[in-house]
C-alpha cells in the first residue's frame, strides 16, 4: 500500500488502527445493534424451544430421592428421645428399627426407599451420620426432643403435627407406607399391600376381629399404607381439622371416631384392616411365625420398656430363622412350636410407679 504523500509512515499506522477499531465494533462485535438478534432484551429465535424447570424445595428433593417408581415412599418420624441411647437401655429404638431390614426377609433393599422425617436437630443429625434419606420437619416454637409419653399433650400435638406433614406429602402426589420405628420389619409387606391395587387406605389395628367393618376394629395409625388421590386428600383435610375440636383425644382416636360416622361411604374409600396374623402387635401377637411380617410395640408406654421388649423380638426372630436354616426338615415343627417372649417391660410400663 503506498502512503499519502502528506502522511508520514508512524500517522498511517494510527489512521489503520483507528481503521481496523471501526471494522470490529460495527461489524465483528457481538455488541453491535446492525447485526440480527443481537438486542439483550430480544427473545430467543422463533425455533428455539425453551424448557422450565420448576422450583423444587427440600421435601421435593428428599420425596424424590427416596421414592420407588410408583411413588411410593416408607415414611418415619423420630426425635432425640429415638435416637439417643439411655443409660438403662441396650441400644436405641432407630437403631432397633434399622436392624430389622437387616434381619428381615426381603427388607435390606427398603432402606433406599425410607425417608426418616426428623423434628430436632439430634435426630437429624445422627439420621445424617447413618446416610439416610432425611428430611428436618420444623415446627416454630415448639420443641419435640423429649420422650412424648402417651397420651400427655406433648404427645398428642407431635402426632398431630405428623399428620398435617403427611397430608403435605399426599398433596405432592406420594403414596407412602408410614411406620412408627417402634415397627420391625422382618418380612417385605409389599406383597400383601398390593401396592398397585385399588384401595385407598390399609391399615393396621390393635386387635382383628375378622370384620371388615370399621366399628368392629381398633385401627393403629402406626402402620399404614396409603394411596395419593382426592378422596384420601379430602379424608385428610378432614381429619386435621377436627384438631381443635378434640379435646383429649389423639388423631388416631379422631380418626377411628371419622370411620366409624360413615366417611368411607361419604368418600368413597376403599379401606382394608390388615390381620395381626401378618401385622403383629403386643396387643395382639401373630400366632404364626410363619407369615408375620411387621411387629408392632403397641400397647406400651415409655420408650425403654419399648427397646427392651423389641430386642427381644429380634433375638426371638434371629433364634427361628437361625433354627429353620439349621433343621430345614424340620421347619414346619419349629414354626408350629414357636412363641414370642413376653413382653414384659411394656406390661410393667402401665403400672403406677412408671
Amino acid at each position: 500500500m503506498e502512503h499519502p504523500k502528506n502522511l508520514s509512515p508512524g500517522t498511517s499506522a494510527i489512521v489503520f488502527l483507528l481503521f481496523a477499531g471501526f471494522l470490529y465494533i460495527f461489524v465483528w462485535s457481538p455488541s453491535n445493534p446492525l447485526l440480527p438478534y443481537n438486542d439483550l432484551n430480544a427473545g430467543p429465535p422463533k425455533n428455539f424451544t425453551t424448557v422450565e424447570f420448576p422450583v423444587k424445595d427440600e421435601l421435593d428433593l428428599a420425596l424424590e430421592g427416596a421414592s420407588m417408581p410408583n411413588k411410593t415412599v416408607i415414611i418415619a418420624v423420630v426425635n432425640q428421645a429415638y435416637v439417643e441411647q439411655t443409660v438403662d437401655a441396650e441400644t436405641t429404638m432407630l437403631d432397633l428399627f434399622l436392624e430389622s431390614f437387616w434381619l428381615g426377609e426381603d427388607t435390606r433393599a427398603l432402606l433406599d426407599h425410607l425417608l426418616l422425617v426428623t423434628v430436632d436437630q439430634t435426630a437429624h443429625d445422627r439420621c445424617m451420620f447413618k446416610r439416610l434419606h432425611c428430611y428436618r420437619l420444623v415446627t416454630d416454637g415448639v420443641e419435640f426432643g423429649e420422650e412424648k409419653v402417651y397420651m400427655s399433650p406433648d404427645f398428642i400435638k407431635m402426632m398431630w403435627r405428623r399428620t398435617l406433614f403427611l397430608l403435605d406429602v399426599l398433596k405432592r402426589g406420594y403414596n407412602f407406607i408410614f411406620t412408627d420405628t417402634d415397627v420391625m420389619w422382618l418380612r417385605n409387606p409389599l406383597a400383601k399391600l398390593s401396592l398397585n391395587g385399588t384401595e385407598d387406605l390399609r391399615i393396621s389395628v390393635d386387635k382383628f376381629f375378622g370384620d371388615p367393618r370399621p366399628d368392629h376394629n381398633l385401627i393403629n395409625t402406626g402402620f399404614y399404607h396409603i394411596r395419593s388421590n382426592n378422596k384420601t386428600i379430602a379424608l385428610f383435610n378432614k381429619w386435621y381439622s377436627l384438631k381443635d375440636n378434640s379435646t383429649r383425644k389423639k388423631e388416631q382416636d379422631v380418626l377411628l371416631d371419622l370411620l366409624r360416622h360413615g366417611i368411607i361411604t361419604e368418600f368413597g374409600l376403599r379401606v382394608r384392616f390388615l390381620e395381626t396374623r401378618h401385622f403383629s402387635g403386643f396387643c395382639e401377637d401373630s400366632q404364626d411365625v410363619g407369615a408375620v411380617t411387621t411387629v408392632h410395640a403397641n400397647c406400651c408406654r415409655h420408650i425403654n420398656a419399648k427397646v427392651s421388649d423389641l430386642a427381644a423380638v429380634l433375638r426371638d426372630w434371629k433364634r427361628y430363622k437361625a433354627a429353620v436354616t439349621k433343621y430345614p426338615e424340620a421347619a414346619r415343627n419349629i414354626t408350629s412350636g414357636f412363641s414370642w417372649s413376653p413382653h414384659d417391660g411394656c406390661w410393667d410400663s402401665w403400672k403406677p410407679h412408671h
